[in-house]
Order: C-alpha cells, then sequence, then structure tokens
C-alpha cells in the first residue's frame, strides 16, 4: 500500500508534506534499505543530517526508488562547526555532492549554538545559498523566539521551518505560537518521545481505542492536529506505513488540549536547552 501524503504551504510558497521520515541513526546498506521501504511506502519528506552521517546513502534510496526528484522533499542541516559564512556556504555544497543532488528542498540550522554567537553569520551563508539555488527553502532547528528575531532583523529573511523537540512531555504551547506569530511552519523532532512511555498513558490509550488507532497514530495525529509537522524515525516498514496512516480520523479540541495535558516541567528528552546546549562536532 503507497500512502498519500497531504502537504502544507510555507511562507516562500513551497509545499511540504505533512509528515516525514527522520533518518538518526540509520546508516549504511541496511539503513538505505529502510529509507527505500518508506519511500515505496509514500514517504517523500526525508529529514537528514551532516552529523547523522548518512547523506550519501539518503542520495542513494532516492536514486534507486525509481521515483523522480522532484516528487521528493529533502531536508538536510548544518552542523556547528560549520557556522561561520564561508564555511557554511562550503558545507551546503558538499552536502549536496554527498547526497548527489543539485538542490535541497530544505536546509537548515541544526542548533543555534548562542554561546559561539555565529548563528547570524550561519542564517547569512543560508540565504545567500538559496539565492544561489542550491536551497529552495531555508530554516531552522531549535531556535528559541530571541534566536528568531535576531536573524530576521539582521537579514530581513524569516525561515520557513523550526524544527523544535515536542512530544507530549514537551508541549512547547508557548513556542509553537512564537512560531506561527512569525509565519514559521514548525516540524518536531522526536515526536512520540524516547522509548514509548508516552504511548503507555492512559489517555492515550483510551483515545486510541476509540478510534481503533495505535497509540503511536495517536501522537502523530496529535501533532498534525495542532498544525506541527512531525518528523518521524522509524527503521521497520510495518510501523512506518502505520506511523503515517493517519489521515482518516480528528482528534477533538478535548482530546487534544487532554494530551497536552501530558506535558512536564523538565519534559526535554536529554535536557538539551538551546540556550546552553553545545552541539557534539
Amino acid at each position: 500500500m503507497t500512502l498519500n501524503i497531504p502537504t502544507l504551504t510555507l511562507n516562500d510558497g513551497h509545499p511540504l508534506p505533512v509528515l516525514g521520515l527522520g533518518t538518526y541513526q540509520i546508516r549504511g546498506g541496511e539503513g538505505m534499505q529502510q529509507i527505500l521501504a518508506a519511500i515505496q511506502s509514500g514517504y517523500r519528506l526525508i529529514d537528514s543530517a551532516t552529523n547523522y552521517d548518512n547523506e550519501g546513502i539518503v542520495g542513494e534510496a532516492i536514486r534507486r526508488s525509481g521515483i523522480p526528484r522532484s516528487e521528493f522533499f529533502i531536508t538536510s542541516k548544518l552542523p556547528g562547526k560549520y557556522h561561520g559564512y564561508e564555511d557554511a556556504l562550503m558545507a551546503v555544497q558538499e552536502s549536496l555532492a554527498r547526497m548527489g543532488l543539485d538542490y535541497f528542498d530544505l536546509f537548515i540550522i541544526h542548533w543555534p549554538l548562542p554561546k559561539r554567537d555565529k548563528y547570524v553569520e550561519a542564517w547569512q551563508a543560508l540565504v545567500t545559498a538559496q539565492k544561489l539555488g542550491l536551497i529552495r527553502s531555508i530554516g531552522v532547528s531549535n531556535f528559541e523566539p530571541e534566536h528568531l528575531d535576531r536573524i530576521i532583523a539582521e537579514t530581513g529573511v524569516t525561515p520557513a521551518v523550526n524544527q523544535i523537540e515536542i512530544h507530549p512531555y514537551w508541549v512547547q504551547e508557548q513556542n509553537l505560537l512564537e512560531n506561527e506569530k512569525r509565519g514559521i511552519l514548525v516540524e518536531a523532532w522526536s515526536p512520540l518521545g524516547r522509548g514509548s512511555a508516552s504511548m503507555r498513558e492512559q489517555v492515550v490509550i483510551d483515545i486510541a481505542n476509540k478510534y481503533g488507532k495505535t497509540p503511536s497514530q495517536i501522537i502523530t495525529r496529535w501533532h498534525i492536529d495542532r498544525g506541527i509537522v512531525p518528523i518521524l524515525r522509524s527503521t521497520n516498514p510495518v510501523h512506518q506505513r502505520e506511523n503515517a496512516a493517519v489521515f482518516d480520523f480528528a482528534l477533538t479540541t478535548d482530546e487534544i488540549a487532554a494530551i497536552n495535558g501530558l506535558n512536564k516541567p523538565d519534559g526535554r528528552i536529554d535536557g538539551q536547552d538551546p540556550n546552553e546546549y553545545e552541539e557534539f562536532e
């Protein structure tokens, strides 16, 4: 069965599938087959990063799929060590070469790293790369409102996407509103949380039973109904198809609020505060 995943429109006019495949820790020949299986099931938004060390196999899976490049929405991310303007421009070109692509649909700054204070320089490089036709949409990841406002003020260019940590234990209601206010679409990394704890919550199980769905499908739909694009990592073809089979129902406002109620003050998976976190080299 091939799934038909709907799209949303970014602030630059480009369409973005409403859910995507995350490829963190998916590498090598086995990883390529796992990505290829997801593509064959209907995934078109494929999310990679330089620091995932898998850009080559992502590109190879795209080529082997036999599906036209124009049907994909391919994302990669700039690591902190390349935040300098020239380094960032070269990094985009190197990532394209590793994937064997002519352009990225989306390229984002992986972390702001405000202690290094070079994220504005990195953003200026992505603006240039977009003008050169190397990237269609440019965005950021893990940026707080103050980081967004600074890059917008200094370059006049608003990100199309901000990919941030969101799951039932870290709901990010205020941050979501701040991005929406700036016209920035939010993607969620680790959208199910790590492990399966949130999927064992009674409120999630009860809603799943009501709709005849799995807990993971309920959480995926919770993201979509909040206007968030979840980036779902799975290496299992059955789970890949299951995660994306969420377009025949919608949650009520009360059900969304009930899942929001699972939020925890310390709900971040690894305590990665974007104002403090120093990205690994």
